[in-house]
């Protein structure tokens, strides 16, 4: 179980890191994905402050400090859980398979904190 939470915990951090940066330096991708929500650009660095918190957190939980590593995980299932909701509630599907990725391994990476 000590390896899931590893490379689970991993892979959601490398994730989200990369997220965060391309939200702060508004890649084109993120910029055509918040215009197709209907969102406006002015949210990107708030968005990709919040994967680069849960990011962190998860680096601080991986490092021993635990609690701090389940509220970032929770912080992250939370953020897709949204995020997921706002795609159908917009009706963007088209890509609807990239924020339940985020939220599949944000949900592991909580279960595995939690178990670890």
């Amino acid at each position: 179980m000590y390896v899931a939470f590893i490379v689970v915990t991993a892979i959601t951090i490398a994730a989200n890191a990369f997220e965060a940066v391309a939200n702060l330096v508004r890649a084109k991708f993120v910029r055509q994905n918040i215009g197709a929500m209907g969102l406006p650009e002015s949210m990107l660095p708030f968005l990709g402050l919040c994967k680069g918190a849960g990011a962190l957190g998860l680096i601080a939980g991986l490092a021993g400090w635990r609690p701090l590593g389940i509220v970032a995980a929770a912080g992250l299932t939370l953020f897709f859980v949204l995020a997921v909701a706002f795609h159908i509630h917009k009706r963007v599907l088209f890509n609807i398979a990239f924020p339940l990725t985020f939220l599949g391994f944000a949900i592991a990476s909580l279960g595995l904190v939690i178990a670890h």
